[in-house]
């Protein structure tokens, strides 16, 4: 499809709703470097490394899985970030079990001095935002429990975006 071209698609009669039991298996970014992609993934925010495809990919998980993040360099090695204003990906979200292991992982990233550029409240969770560093956004975050979610009247979730209490945030591991 050329540029300017606009892509149709078929809007479909029926009814199809993704089974509940999906879920996003992984993420595959194209990264500059390597070896400063891997610092921000396995050695500050603690992923482990699972495999090693030579010098231009490496895989990455939590808990033993074959793999939650692939990183590569076969067509980005020493480019300069994706801009901001282009289509692409908004950011990634890693949901942690607990608001204590997000708190846990949200002082690690203050002890190492890594910027943060968000904290926000969504009633729904509470999430951390900062970039990896090649500028793809990342969302580390906690979902509340769903006792604790408000709804509109017609069934659909109230979801909003207020600040942090990072501090109440960061008690939870005292």
């Amino acid at each position: 499809m050329g540029v300017g071209e606009l892509l149709i698609i078929k809007k479909m009669e029926d009814n199809y709703i993704v089974p509940a039991q999906t879920k996003i298996g992984h993420i595959h970014l194209k990264v500059s470097d390597l070896e400063r992609a891997l610092y921000f993934y396995r050695d500050l925010l603690g992923f482990e490394l699972t495999t090693m495809y030579g010098s231009q990919a490496a895989f990455l998980s939590a808990g033993g899985y074959h793999h939650h993040i692939g990183l590569n360099t076969w067509h980005s090695k020493g480019m300069p970030p994706a801009p901001v204003r282009a289509a692409g990906l908004y950011h990634t979200a890693f949901l942690y079990p607990t608001r204590k292991d997000l708190a846990a992982i949200v002082e690690r990233l203050i002890k190492a001095g890594y910027p943060l550029s968000g904290a926000s409240d969504h009633g729904v969770s509470e999430a951390i935002y900062l970039n990896d560093p090649d500028g793809n956004g990342v969302e580390l975050y906690w979902d509340k429990p769903k006792e604790q979610w408000k709804f509109n009247p017609d069934g659909t979730i109230v979801m909003v975006t207020e600040p942090l209490d990072v501090d109440g945030l960061l008690n939870e591991l005292n």
